[in-house]
């Protein structure tokens, strides 16, 4: 499904990757198969990707229920209101209804280890968003406690912004830009446990919060190969980059064109789709068994 069409519901967004529907109340997610890569959202779907990122979302959703309420009300497509009835299938695996929420201008990074952004910014100057690390680690290494590095939360097509914790206090305010730091911490540290026992490392991750009745609850994905860098743990090898389970097939490929990461997105060759698509559904494998 690279785009969802459903009648007789008002849509209020077309994010990435989710479609968003208001039903009066609550919101109806439906992910797509659409995959943004740079901030750019490529012309061609990866197929099943939508429902291994729904799926995995409903697994950690309930995992971290002990320590954060979050915004699923359904994803039961029997329960659906009866205008959705007609779309039940293509719905089924790959949608849930959530609480309606006020998204906080933040989202909250966690890094266990150093990559991408991070270890360039680590080479040039020794910090992770203004954050000063240990001298002589190799690309890839587990930090020495993981990092809380917040970024602006960026409209379609912008990109995200790191920002240092002070900025994310004038932002949300200093009480709840701590609260969702100690939540992001408390659900990596948790969601790092859980992997390892089924051979993943989550190297960092992105989390997003809203306000639901003054209560702060996790909205949107949750470890997901989308918002995380899942690497297998019997390939893991510092001083370099690592093998993934998310996008990175597709990452590498954009990397090696004359592309300059601007809309629109170049078409992507059949065989780097296919391994993206087998990727996500590995990693699917692992948690949902």
């Amino acid at each position: 499904m690279y785009s969802s069409n459903i009648d007789g519901v008002t849509l209020m967004q077309k994010g990435k990757v989710r479609d968003m529907y208001d039903l009066g109340d609550s919101i109806l997610m439906v992910a797509t198969d659409r995959l943004s890569a740079f901030d750019v959202v490529m012309p061609q779907p990866i197929p099943q990707k939508g429902k291994v990122l729904t799926q995995i979302s409903l697994y950690w959703y309930e995992k971290m229920r002990s320590i954060v309420n979050n915004h699923l009300i359904t994803a039961d497509v029997r329960e659906y209101p009866e205008v959705l009835q007609p779309y039940a299938k293509e719905l089924d695996g790959r949608s849930m209804i959530v609480k309606k929420a006020e998204p906080l201008k933040v989202e909250c990074v966690v890094r266990g280890y150093i990559s991408g952004s991070g270890w360039k910014s680590y080479k040039n100057d020794g910090t992770v968003c203004g954050i000063s690390l240990p001298q002589g680690l190799k690309e890839s290494d587990r930090l020495p406690e993981p990092l809380f590095t917040p970024s602006t939360k960026a409209d379609l097509g912008d990109h995200d912004i790191n920002i240092s914790f002070e900025e994310a206090c004038d932002t949300v305010g200093e009480e709840v830009a701590k609260k969702v730091r100690n939540l992001s911490l408390a659900i990596y540290s948790r969601g790092v446990e859980i992997a390892a026992e089924k051979g993943i490392i989550i190297a960092d991750t992105k989390f997003e919060f809203g306000l639901c009745d003054g209560e702060l609850i996790l909205i949107d994905e949750v470890l997901t190969p989308d918002s995380s860098r899942f690497w297998p743990k019997t390939s893991y090898k510092p001083g370099g980059a690592q093998e993934s389970f998310d996008k990175q097939f597709v990452r590498d490929y954009l990397e090696r064109l004359e592309w300059d990461k601007t809309p629109p997105g170049p078409s992507i060759p059949e065989d780097i789709i296919e391994k993206t698509s087998q990727k996500y559904q590995e990693a699917l494998a692992l948690f949902v068994e």
